[in-house]
């Protein structure tokens, strides 16, 4: 009977600790309330945590995201757009443009993003595109090419319509894209804009209120609507490092990004293990040379949980099959990042000389034809 109790003391023991390190894992993921949510590093688009990030969900004004970087890239600032009555008639917020009214380009982009406008979005539409359909055709393109393959917008407000959607990932991969253009940089991290030059009338004040409450913040854009819900795509920057998170249908947007920036930037480390350009020395059967040079074709950064990164292994491997000749920029191998199994990264070598294979004659021109040259141009006899 004794027996029997002490087994069953240290099963209860053994289960208790289970249970409080089961505990203790749940406590470290981020506890926020929206219905899909996703947090990722900028620089590499690695994602930290998500919660149904491919889920096709309404985007409400998160869509100006889109619409500004479409408006940035096809359109020119100082653009001067005339407000047509359409325009005028547009539902939801507004910063109140009126029929005949001009603006530039520049002043409606800052309306869309800080003031969240929808009328300003129409007013974009119809000047680069003539029309809100010729518009989304643009704003779809652009989703694709940046790698937002889940994403179709109908509109460039993000009013709710059936076939007007995106996932949480996709408006990750999108504002990370956009917050590579300067002028979206300024203008989605100010709190404000005003009137700079006579004739300009309106000032603008950001909807994002992580700008005067979390540190660092720096972006990017609100979006509320019945379907949508409580929806924000935030940035943040701490120790040169840049994260975005996006929350969709949340019941505190504010709390949510704000637990997914700290869980990104409390758990995470981004690591820079390769510089482009670096060089990195190789051995190569049948070559003139038995040692040759290789330059890293980019730089490799990887993200790993910290309590990880003491486990990270870096191989330089050339091709399984080189050999001489070698012309200068062929690949002749990789530097690899792996964790635990699994290949973090990756960036080609480049060769950074001709290498000729290895045969009487180039030996000949290699060793002695080469040197009696320098000799020559040493003497001045050349």
């Amino acid at each position: 009977m004794c027996r029997r109790l002490k087994k069953l003391v240290w099963m209860l023991i053994l289960l208790s600790l289970v249970l409080l390190k089961a505990r203790g894992w749940c406590a470290a993921l981020p506890d926020i309330t929206a219905d899909a949510a996703v947090i990722l590093d900028a620089r590499t688009g690695s994602i930290l945590y998500g919660r149904k990030p491919y889920e096709r969900r309404p985007p409400a004004s998160t869509t100006k995201i889109l619409t500004a970087i479409v408006a940035l890239e096809k359109g020119h600032l100082n653009d001067i757009v005339t407000i047509t009555p359409n325009v005028s008639y547009t539902e939801g917020s507004s910063i109140e443009l009126r029929p005949g009214e001009k603006l530039t380009l520049e002043e409606l982009i800052w309306g869309a993003l800080l003031e969240s406008g929808n009328d300003a979005c129409v007013a974009i539409a119809e000047h680069l595109a003539g029309s809100e359909a010729n518009f989304s055709r643009l704003q779809n393109r652009k989703a694709k090419a940046v790698g937002a393959w889940d994403t179709h917008f109908v509109n460039p407000h993000g009013l709710s319509d059936p076939e007007h959607f995106t996932t949480a990932y996709d408006l990750g991969t999108i504002a990370r894209y956009a917050l590579r253009n300067s002028k979206f940089q300024e203008i989605v991290r100010s709190r404000e804009k005003q009137p700079q030059k006579p004739g300009e009338n309106r000032s603008f004040f950001n909807t994002n209120r992580l700008l005067w409450s979390y540190s660092g913040c720096d972006g990017v854009k609100t979006g509320t609507t019945e379907a949508a819900g409580q929806c924000l795509v935030a940035s943040a920057s701490k120790g040169g490092r840049q994260l975005v998170a996006v929350v969709l249908h949340s019941d505190d947007r504010w709390y949510d990004a704000a637990a997914l920036l700290d869980y990104g930037f409390s758990n995470t480390s981004l690591l820079k293990l390769v510089s482009a350009g670096q060089v990195i020395q190789f051995p190569l059967p049948g070559g003139l040379q038995h040692i040759f040079t290789a330059r890293a074709a980019s730089d490799l950064y990887v993200v790993v949980p910290q309590e990880l990164v003491g486990q990270i292994t870096v191989l330089r491997e050339p091709l399984p099959d080189l050999k001489a000749p070698v012309k200068r920029g062929d690949k002749v191998g990789e530097v690899q990042v792996w964790l635990q199994g699994r290949l973090l990264g990756r960036t080609n070598l480049l060769a950074t000389t001709n290498i000729p294979a290895k045969t009487i004659i180039t030996t000949l021109v290699w060793q002695f034809y080469r040197p009696l040259l320098v000799h020559l141009r040493t003497w001045h006899l050349l």
